[in-house]
C-alpha cells in the first residue's frame, strides 16, 4: 500500500544575503505529487512534526554544507512542546542545531500562546535559531512576536508596496538582535525596495526557484545608485555573515582536503569541538600549499589537520563591521585574508565573514557618506535627519525637531560679501556640532538652514549655547532664529507631517526681532516665544522646553 510519503518530494529555495550577493542558507519545501500533506499536517502536529524530519533528511542526502531553513506550523510547537526528533535527526547526520533555522509559520490564531513560547524556548535549548515567517500576510501577534524574540522575521513581499512598514520592521528587528528577510521577490523593481526599506535577506523566483538539487549560485541584481547604505557607526556583522565550512576538531587532513577540493568558492575550513565552538581556522590556500609540496600529502594526510591550521580569528554576532576590521588588523600580515568566525553568545560558530564584503561595503557606506555632505560645513543633508526622524516615530520615542537659520542673510552677503556669509555658516555649523550631546543629530539642507533632531531634555542647553553667542559677518552684528517642534508617540506619522508642523513655527521665529525662539507641540495649536520681540499670532502648540 502506497502511503504519502512515497509522493511527498522536496524543493531547495536559497536565502540570499543582499550584502555579500551569496546564498545564506537553503529553505526546504515540502512538494507532495498528490493529494495536500501540508493542508493535513496544519491539522494534524505529529504530521507536521515528521515532515520536518523529513525535510532535513532530504537535504542531508543532497550533501549540501550550506545552513537549513524547515518549516512547521506554530500549532505543532504548541501541541508538541518541541521537536526533539528534529534534533536526534540532525545530530545523526552530523549536523549542528545552530546550522538548522526553525521557521515557524501561520495561523497563530486559538494557538496557545504560553505553550508556543515554552516550545520556542525548548528549541533554542538544542541550539536551533528561530524564524518567524509569513509576518504581514499572516496573523501573528506582534506582543507574541516580540516574546519570540527571533533571530529572524520574514516578511511577505506584499508590504513592498508600503516600505514605512518594512522600515518599521527592521527598527523593530534591530531592538530585537534578529535580521529582516523580504518573501516572494520576483522583479528587479522589488529587490531594489526591499534594499532601500532595510531588508537583508530575500527570497523569491528572482534570485533562483525551488529546485529538486540545492543551488549555490543565484542572480543577485547590483545595487542601484542612490540608495541608502548603513550609517558609519557601524554596520552589523550579521549582514555580512556566510554560511562557514565546519569540520570536527579531530579531523584529518585527508578530510579538510577532500572538502576543499570538493568546493572551490570554500575559502577556509573551521575545526569544532563537540559544541560547534571553533578551536582551530584552516586557510585554502596555505593548507593545499602544504599539502602540494614535496611528500606533503603522505607526511599529512593521515594526520590531525590541527597541526595545519591557525588560532581561530572570532568576533561575537553582535559586533560591528568596524570591529571586524579591528581584530583583522591585530593578526599578523600573513593572515588578513583569513575569514573571521562568527560566535553566538555560546561561542558556537554561526558562520564566517570575509575581508573583501566589509571593505566593498564600508568603502560604498563612506562614498555615500561623502556624498551626502554640504560641501561648506561638511554636515549631513536633509536625508540623514529624516531617515532618524522616522526611525524615532517608529520607535515610539519623543523627539524635538529644530530648524535653525540666520536672519536676514541675504542682506548678510550683500553687505558684507559671500566669503564672509559662507565663514558665518561654517562657524554656525561647528558650534552646533560642538553644542550637539548624544543622541543630538544636525544636518545642513542649505544656505543658512540647518536642522537639529534631539531629545526634550538636552534643548535648553543648545539653544542658549547658540543664540546667546555673538555673530557677526564682516563687523556686522547678526542674530539667529530657533524654531522647534515638540513631536510626542502618536503626534505625526512620518518625518513629512513633523515638518509641515515645523513650517509655520520657523514663520513665526522670523517674524521676532533679535535672537529668538518658538517652540511647539505636534497637532495642538499655539506656540510659546521662549526668545525675540514682538510675537506672532499662534500657530502650532504650547509646550514647555524638556517637557513631555
Amino acid at each position: 500500500m502506497q502511503s504519502w510519503t512515497d509522493t511527498l518530494r522536496f524543493a531547495f529555495q536559497p536565502v540570499v544575503n543582499l550584502t555579500t550577493g551569496g546564498v545564506a542558507a537553503l529553505e526546504i519545501l515540502a512538494r507532495p505529487e498528490t493529494g495536500d500533506v501540508l493542508a493535513e499536517a496544519r491539522r494534524d502536529p505529529e504530521l507536521d512534526g515528521r515532515l520536518a524530519v523529513l525535510a532535513f533528511r532530504a537535504a542531508a542526502r543532497k550533501e549540501t554544507l550550506l545552513p537549513l531553513h524547515v518549516n512547521v506550523f506554530a500549532g505543532t510547537l504548541a501541541d508538541l512542546g518541541g521537536l526533539t526528533p528534529l534534533h536526534d535527526a540532525v545530530r545523526a547526520a552530523g549536523r549542528m542545531p545552530w546550522e538548522v533555522t526553525v521557521d515557524i509559520g501561520p495561523p497563530y490564531t486559538h494557538v496557545p500562546q504560553p505553550a508556543l513560547l515554552e516550545a520556542v524556548g525548548a528549541l533554542r535549548e538544542q541550539g536551533f535559531p528561530i524564524s518567524a515567517d509569513g509576518v504581514g500576510d499572516g496573523d501573528v501577534p506582534l506582543r507574541l512576536l516580540t516574546d519570540m524574540a527571533p533571530e529572524l522575521v520574514k516578511l511577505d513581499a506584499s508590504l513592498l508596496a508600503r516600505p514605512a512598514a518594512i522600515g518599521a520592521m527592521r527598527t523593530l528587528c534591530e531592538q530585537l538582535g534578529a535580521l529582516l528577510c523580504v518573501e516572494g521577490v520576483e522583479t528587479e523593481l522589488q529587490c531594489a525596495a526591499a534594499r532601500s526599506a532595510g531588508g537583508q535577506l530575500a527570497q523569491g523566483e528572482l534570485f533562483a526557484p525551488p529546485t529538486r538539487l540545492p543551488v549555490a549560485e543565484v542572480y543577485v541584481p547590483p545595487r542601484s545608485p542612490g540608495l541608502p547604505v548603513t550609517p558609519r557607526s557601524g554596520p552589523s556583522v550579521r549582514e555580512f555573515v556566510r554560511p562557514a565550512a565546519l569540520l570536527p576538531a579531530t579531523a584529518s587532513a585527508g578530510q579538510v582536503r577532500a572538502l576543499l577540493t570538493g568546493s572551490p568558492d570554500v575559502s577556509g575550513v573551521l575545526l569544532v569541538d563537540a559544541q560547534g565552538v571553533p578551536v582551530r581556522s584552516v586557510h585554502r590556500s596555505r593548507f593545499l600549499l602544504s599539502m602540494s609540496g614535496r611528500y606533503g600529502h603522505a607526511l599529512y594526510a593521515d594526520r590531525p589537520a590541527a597541526k595545519l591550521g591557525d588560532a581561530p580569528r572570532t568576533v561575537g554576532v553582535d559586533a560591528t563591521a568596524w570591529e571586524v576590521l579591528d581584530v583583522v588588523a591585530d593578526g599578523g600580515r600573513d593572515r588578513t585574508s583569513d575569514d573571521v568566525a562568527v560566535v553566538d553568545r555560546y561561542c558556537r560558530c554561526v558562520g564566517v565573514v570575509r575581508l573583501a564584503d566589509l571593505v566593498r561595503a564600508l568603502a560604498e557606506t563612506r562614498v555615500e557618506e561623502a556624498a551626502g555632505l554640504n560641501p561648506l560645513t561638511r554636515l549631513p543633508g536633509s536625508d540623514a535627519i529624516t531617515g532618524e526622524v522616522d526611525r524615532r516615530i517608529a520607535d515610539g520615542r519623543t523627539f524635538a525637531l529644530s530648524w535653525l537659520d540666520v536672519d536676514h542673510f541675504k542682506r548678510v552677503n550683500d553687505g558684507a560679501g559671500f566669503a564672509a556669509g559662507d565663514e558665518l555658516i561654517r562657524s554656525v555649523g561647528r558650534a552646533l556640532q560642538h553644542a550637539a550631546s548624544d543622541g543630538t543629530c544636525v544636518g545642513h539642507i542649505g544656505g543658512d538652514d540647518f536642522l537639529v533632531l534631539a531629545d526634550p531634555e538636552g534643548l535648553s542647553r543648545l539653544a542658549a549655547s547658540l543664540l546667546d553667542a555673538p555673530w557677526s559677518a564682516g563687523g556686522r552684528p547678526v542674530t539667529l532664529s530657533l524654531a522647534t517642534v515638540l513631536c510626542e508617540p502618536g503626534s505625526v506619522t512620518d518625518h513629512r507631517q513633523a515638518a509641515s508642523c515645523l513650517a509655520p513655527l520657523k514663520k513665526a521665529a522670523k517674524s521676532l526681532s533679535g535672537a529668538s525662539w518658538v517652540l511647539g507641540r505636534a497637532g495642538l495649536p499655539g506656540h510659546e516665544v521662549l526668545r525675540g520681540v514682538a510675537a506672532a499670532p499662534a500657530e502650532c502648540a504650547v509646550a514647555e522646553p524638556g517637557r513631555g
